[in-house]
């Protein structure tokens, strides 16, 4: 005998009913922990209450509560900056070549900050020369924040005082990066690509010193052996990051290093997914 689809329907959305008051009777029950929470959310996902997507933009949103503005800013290192006595001729190749929108600009070094460039303040250097141009006409103040800013409230100073960019300090009063709204709302959203962004199927290598480099976690293995003269097996994994989460045991957090074949790992940027950046040190040999 098959079933009567009005029975069938009125036991659906009994057992939607079931699932929605279980998931509201978990938030009124105030979860003790962020792990409290984190499993409601899922056992709502895994009864389709909520996409995968909607889970990972929710656990993005709980990370920025807890996450720290030191743990997503552009370091020091890696900013692309303006010099105030540049001319026009002297900094559009900069501005160009990075594709960049705004640019902090800096005296004698770069804990010497004047203030922001936006790129769209140079379009007048189209109908008016460069006749008479100075930085100083043109650019705005700069935030400078702390590096142990928590992410939700920079957010929120974001979106209130309307800027995109700031400066970040370290405990000394030292520049030690900067952070852009784009930076933290890729915590939330995950990666956020626009038409500037390259392809970059080869992965990411930058060398900071004579045996340092930072590195993508998704760099594909047989490329890190070609680039570093390293010998990693393949055959398990496809990336550094596997070799990485197998040599830890477990998915480091910032700060966590390991040392495999003579090679030192250090994570410069993880979250509660995957690795993001990694600072190798190679053999000086």
């Amino acid at each position: 005998m098959s079933e009567d689809p009005a029975s069938s329907r009125q036991s659906s959305r009994n057992q939607d009913k079931t699932w929605i008051n279980r998931l509201m009777s978990g938030f009124s029950s105030e979860p003790k922990s962020r792990e409290d929470l984190i499993n409601i959310i899922k056992e709502a996902a895994a009864n389709q209450l909520l996409d995968d997507e909607a889970v990972s933009m929710i656990e993005g949103a709980i990370d920025v509560h807890e996450r720290q503005v030191r743990e997503v800013m552009v370091p020091r290192s890696q900013m692309v900056v303006i010099g105030i006595e540049e001319t026009p001729e002297q900094l559009l190749p900069t501005v160009i070549e990075s594709a960049h929108s705004r640019f902090p600009v800096i005296g004698e070094s770069a804990d010497d900050i004047k203030g922001i460039l936006l790129a769209k303040d140079l379009l007048p250097l189209i109908l008016n020369g460069t006749e008479d141009f100075t930085l100083e006409k043109v650019i705005r103040p700069a935030s400078i924040i702390p590096e142990s800013k928590r992410l939700n409230v920079l957010l929120r100073e974001f979106r209130e005082n309307r800027y995109h960019m700031a400066l970040v300090i370290d405990e000394y009063g030292a520049i030690a990066g900067l952070v852009t709204i784009e930076d933290v709302l890729e915590k939330i959203v995950g990666d956020i690509e626009d038409e500037t962004d390259e392809e970059d199927e080869d992965g990411f290598i930058r060398k900071v010193s004579d045996n340092e480099y930072v590195i993508k976690a998704l760099l594909p293995i047989d490329q890190f052996n070609d680039e570093f003269g390293a010998k990693f097996d393949d055959n398990e994994f496809d990336t550094i990051a596997g070799i990485l989460i197998r040599a830890f045991g477990h998915l480091p957090s910032r700060n966590e290093h390991v040392e495999i074949d003579g090679f030192e790992f250090r994570v410069l940027y993880a979250d509660s997914r995957q690795i993001h950046l990694i600072r190798l040190t190679i053999p000086e040999s």
